[in-house]
């Protein structure tokens, strides 16, 4: 079975620009935990999450310092802490969004959609063609074949 035989075609999709609490009404309303990014020409530009939004009622982490012979060595994730500072601040969509999306082809087989969402931590996968969403399957889509005949 493939991708395109589970997708959802009806993707609800999160313009740059939208401010967070816009974000947080379309996530709620639609009672869906995330949602892809796209620009003005309908491109896939990231995916926000309710992990997302959630980082605004959070304080960032601190990272770990130890202090070797006056040098200040990170040991706990900088770039972790940059990119919750980020989050904390944002605005729009485009700020908090995560942009390095994890995507699929509507060719590829469900048990690949599966394997990626375990190994990379996510709950849906867009289906992306030329640059642009035509589907979305998430964790349940791929549940639901379990439980056809």
């Amino acid at each position: 079975m493939k991708v395109m035989d589970v997708m959802q075609t009806n993707v609800i999709t999160i313009q740059m620009d939208l401010e967070i609490k816009e974000i947080a009404k379309i996530l709620y309303d639609n009672k869906i935990s995330g949602a892809p990014v796209v620009d003005t020409a309908g491109n896939l530009v990231g995916i926000v999450s309710e992990g997302d939004l959630l980082h605004k009622e959070t304080n960032p982490q601190i990272p770990g310092v130890l202090g070797i012979l006056g040098a200040l060595i990170y040991y706990r994730g900088v770039k972790q802490y940059e990119s919750d500072l980020k989050k904390l601040i944002a605005v729009q969509a485009s700020e908090i969004m995560t942009p390095n999306v994890v995507k699929i082809s509507k060719e590829a087989s469900i048990e690949e959609a599966a394997s990626l969402m375990v190994s990379k931590k996510i709950k849906r996968l867009p289906v992306v063609e030329n640059g642009k969403i035509i589907g979305i399957v998430t964790r349940m889509d791929i549940i639901k074949t379990l439980i056809a005949d």
